[in-house]
């Protein structure tokens, strides 16, 4: 039980550190946005294929590996780069976190799942905290962020709803890091009038793509052995909060009132479509 604590409160703090390294190279102008992406995820294949090798002794099949799964994974990075141009780290974290979370319940729903009245005002309230959060005024998110950051949410929730299902999840993320290059390949070559670099730059982006994504996804995957579905579900809702705090120490940032609220209106309403139904079983 202390080995499955352990590791989801290191991978937890992995998830959340990637905001903040984000939010650190890019609004300090040390790397430009498609750069910190194509190193992170260059970074992320290295790391992945290193840890592959040593624990199943075996080369990565080339054939293997899933072209959508590729795109998405790299969809949800460019995005969540771009939008941290604009946005402060605990902001971009809820509204990444919210639209992962209720593209997959939209997904379960469209695939026919009944919801109970419970799950229903669960995912009202988690949308309507989105909405607060967009209202005018000085602590509305630039719309392009959210915008930018909401589509890196839809797309990681359909990355992990195709996943959802695999086998053997580290050698597949492998395959899915690896089939990026293309795409790393053709953003910088669309990007290299705008490029620049710096040491501070290039070192964030390793970080994130090497420890906070290859060996935070690894360390998730081992601690996921330990946790039921719902209490995976359960203990991402920290994640934001994490990533939050990590941007008030790091970036000096503040947590406002309408983040805050929308916050809870958003974490609120996973947490009761969660645990809706679960609770509603054990009281019939």
């Amino acid at each position: 039980m202390f080995k499955t604590l352990f590791l989801t409160v290191l991978a937890l703090l992995a998830f959340a550190g990637n905001s903040v390294l984000c939010r650190l190279a890019l609004n300090d102008d040390v790397i430009d946005a498609a750069s910190f992406t194509s190193i992170r995820l260059f970074s992320g294949i290295v790391f992945l294929l290193f840890i592959v090798l040593i624990k199943t002794r075996k080369r990565i099949n080339i054939k293997d590996g899933n072209w959508l799964s590729s795109f998405l994974l790299f969809l949800y990075a460019i995005t969540f780069s771009y939008a941290y141009i604009s946005l402060d780290t605990g902001t971009g974290a809820l509204i990444l976190f919210g639209s992962v979370q209720i593209t997959m319940i939209v997904f379960s729903l469209i695939k026919g799942r009944k919801f109970l009245l419970v799950e229903w005002l669960g995912l009202l309230f988690a949308i309507l905290g989105l909405v607060l959060f967009l209202l005018p005024g000085a602590s509305a998110p630039p719309l392009t962020g959210f915008v930018l950051m909401a589509l890196s949410g839809v797309a990681w929730g359909f990355y992990t709803i195709i996943g959802k299902n695999t086998q053997k999840p580290l050698i597949d993320t492998a395959n899915n890091f690896l089939r990026t290059l293309p795409f790393i390949v053709l953003i910088s070559l669309l990007s290299f009038d705008s490029m620049y670099l710096s040491n501070q730059g290039i070192i964030l982006a390793i970080i994130s793509g090497a420890i906070t994504s290859g060996l935070g996804y690894a360390i998730w995957y081992s601690a996921l052995a330990g946790l039921s579905v719902t209490q995976a579900a359960i203990v991402q809702l920290s994640v934001p909060i994490i990533a939050a705090f990590g941007g008030i120490l790091f970036s000096n940032e503040i947590i406002t009132l309408k983040l805050l609220t929308s916050s809870l209106l958003v974490l609120g309403g996973i947490f009761v479509v969660t645990m809706g139904r679960k609770y509603a079983k054990t009281t019939h």
